[in-house]
């Protein structure tokens, strides 16, 4: 196995678990606009992208009012439901202790995605931590990964690990040249496999952090 010298992760299902939360922001709005609520399970599903490539199909020409609903009920509560997936913390002090590089690239909103690793006390491990229309565009396009890696000495390759739980990040990672690592079992079909296919894939944190210290 290839070691990497630099780590990009997604954030929610990659190292965090934050989905009540999100459930609940989602349907303060879905419940405004007299939509049917979601269960956690199907936010999950549906949260692959960003809010700005979602929400106006969802809510159509008022969904900037669905948002304002969405980041009020979220701020409320996010850091709150926040925890750590099992052994993410482990993993993210190897790669530190090893020198390898570290940034986060999520569709969360940058702001709310920055006062989470903060919460963590994680801030120290990661040279970027890009959000939600922090870029460009946002995942899969490539902008955030290039924001991510600015002023670092890395450049997308071989060498720069793309670590999500999604299609989504799949695709971000082969769409940026970076090496695709799926972490979890989401469900992705076959199909998109063969399409966008990973380079390795780990069961969770503790599988990632084993694998890289064999």
């Amino acid at each position: 196995m290839l070691k990497p010298s630099a780590v990009l992760f997604d954030w929610d299902s990659t190292l965090v678990d934050n989905w009540p939360g999100v459930t609940v922001a989602m349907n303060a709005a879905l419940t405004a606009f007299e939509l049917q609520t979601w269960t956690e399970t199907e936010m999950r599903a549906r949260a692959k992208r960003s809010m700005r490539e979602n929400f106006p199909g969802i809510f159509g020409p008022e969904w900037e009012r669905a948002r304002d609903i969405f980041y009020a009920t979220f701020e409320e509560r996010h850091l709150d439901g926040l925890r750590a997936l099992p052994g993410a913390e482990e993993l993210i002090t190897e790669l530190q202790d090893r020198s390898i590089m570290l940034g986060v690239v999520s569709n969360k909103n940058g702001d709310f995605l920055r006062a989470e690793v903060e919460r963590l006390g994680w801030v120290g491990y990661f040279h970027r931590i890009i959000g939600a229309t922090d870029a460009a565009r946002d995942k899969p396009a490539r902008d955030p990964v290039d924001l991510a890696l600015a002023e670092s000495g890395h450049e997308p390759g071989e060498g720069v690990w793309f670590v999500g739980d999604s299609l989504v990040d799949l695709q971000c990672g082969l769409a940026s040249g970076c090496v695709p690592v799926l972490v979890g079992n989401d469900p992705i079909s076959e199909e998109d496999l063969e399409k966008w296919p990973p380079a390795f894939h780990f069961r969770d944190c503790h599988d990632m952090r084993l694998s890289l210290t064999d």
